[in-house]
């Protein structure tokens, strides 16, 4: 197992989603969070009919040919608490008596200039039940009961003078859960792995329609990681044809099982149960220079958002949480080198033959009539096929050749970069989404050889 690796995937999963650009509060997006992984308690399910889970699980098959191979489990989501900033009728009252019956919630509150808002932050809770044996008789499973209690933790908010102007409020409302897990063995030396995870906290009737006290009450971002000392877990994605009637006959509900390790090393001893669909061996990105928040995203075109964001904006978004100003801050002092290796990256395939198709030629020059043209020269872009859009737009803008090349079939194509492109010198330093190609009868040539 490669433990940095796996807590960068698993980080990555736990707060997909918490906080998405534009990274305020105000944001409309960011109303509606914790969006993956959520368990919700069980009467709030019932109420739903179902249609919201108040369980996952997670179902995969290990193999081991070992005398005592070991499974290890650990589960892992967010205990939303509730941040909530509030004014006070009286500036001397004791904060942890007084304040709390006299406290009235607000949106937002400025002092000395100082916006306070209030927000949904969020705890980290870990269960790891006991390691247990595969091999030894588990007699209806192992249950493993956990809970985390209510906390309320008062902080005055002063004005430039000392006096106390309102107050923050870190609110969380008691969780209770339970994590069951059974083993079965399949065929010799397979076992399939069974792991749920139950939300039983209680939630009164009146606040099944509560929103707010339901998501104060559901695990979020909700994942499994499972670990086997001598034995390998079998891929749920790319299973073996002699495990694929095995694998077929488990059920994962909220969550999907991936390998997660060193590939090149075909480590198998580790899976992720996640409930964002990865493939296996998922692995963060080298260029990536830390958590925004949102994998489904490019960090380049995040990173260059945040970078136009008003004085104002990053104002608001300094004061969300620990989480946005680091975000922010990492941006701010990100250097040009390092946003340059954002824009894109092309990686090899080793396992992949150049040579399937034959192999691409660059040459020093090509003559169109009696122009003879080479990197460096001026064009005009005169589609014909007009395949889509892109075409239409570039027709009758002025390039530079960046390459002259020819194919596996003999046909020459120039490598373009638009003249008046803003990233002109990306795509001379070819990289990608800054360079066209054309065939020779699609531009006419601007500039002879001298």
């Amino acid at each position: 197992m490669n433990p940095l690796l796996l807590e960068q995937v698993v980080n990555a999963v736990l707060y997909e989603g918490y906080i998405l650009y534009p990274y305020r509060p105000s944001s409309k997006k960011n109303q509606q969070r914790f969006t993956f992984g959520r368990v919700y308690p069980q009467a709030y399910s019932a109420a739903q009919d179902g249609a919201e889970p108040f369980l996952i699980q997670t179902e995969c098959l290990v193999q081991s040919q070992a005398e005592s191979p070991v499974l290890e489990v650990s589960v892992r989501f967010l205990h939303p608490m509730a941040r909530e900033v509030g004014s006070l009728p009286d500036s001397s009252l004791d904060l942890t008596n007084s304040a709390a019956h006299s406290f009235k919630p607000v949106s937002e509150l400025r002092v000395d200039g100082n916006l306070f808002q209030s927000w949904q932050e969020a705890v980290e809770r870990e269960v790891k039940p006991s390691p247990l044996s595969l091999r030894a008789p588990l007699s209806g499973g192992l249950n493993l009961p956990f809970c985390f209690p209510a906390s309320q933790v008062p902080e005055p908010i002063r004005d430039r003078h000392g006096c106390v102007a309102g107050m923050l409020r870190r609110r969380q409302e008691a969780i209770e859960g339970l994590i069951a897990i059974t083993v079965e063995p399949v065929a010799p030396d397979v076992f399939k792995i069974t792991v749920r995870v139950l939300n039983h906290t209680p939630l009164g009737a009146t606040e099944l329609n509560d929103q707010d006290a339901v998501i104060m009450r559901t695990f979020a971002s909700t994942h499994t990681i499972l670990h086997i000392q001598k034995g390998e877990f079998i891929s749920q994605t790319d299973t073996p044809v002699a495990y694929q009637q095995a694998a077929a006959s488990c059920k994962n509900s909220g969550t999907w099982p991936v390998l997660v390790g060193d590939e090149e090393k075909g480590e198998r001893d580790t899976m992720l149960s996640s409930p964002i669909i990865l493939c296996d061996y998922p692995k963060i990105a080298l260029e990536s220079s830390g958590d925004l928040f949102d994998g489904t995203e490019i960090d380049e075109i995040l990173t260059l958002r945040i970078m136009t964001m008003t004085d104002e904006e990053k104002g608001e978004m300094r004061r969300v949480d620990e989480h946005a100003r680091r975000l922010l801050e990492r941006t701010e002092s990100m250097s040009k080198d390092h946003l340059l290796k954002m824009h894109g990256v092309m990686r090899v395939d080793r396992s992949f033959d150049e040579n399937i198709f034959g192999t691409n030629t660059r040459l020093e020059g090509v003559s169109v009539g009696d122009i003879y043209l080479r990197a460096g020269h001026q064009v005009r872009i005169q589609p014909k096929v007009r395949a889509d859009a892109i075409d239409m737009m570039l027709a009758g803008k002025t390039a530079v050749i960046e390459a002259v090349e020819q194919d596996a079939e003999g046909q020459i194509h120039l490598a373009l970069v638009l003249q008046d492109d803003p990233g002109k010198d990306l795509g001379l330093m070819r990289q990608p989404g800054h360079r066209f190609f054309y065939r020779l009868d699609e531009i006419e040539p601007l500039r002879e050889d001298k």
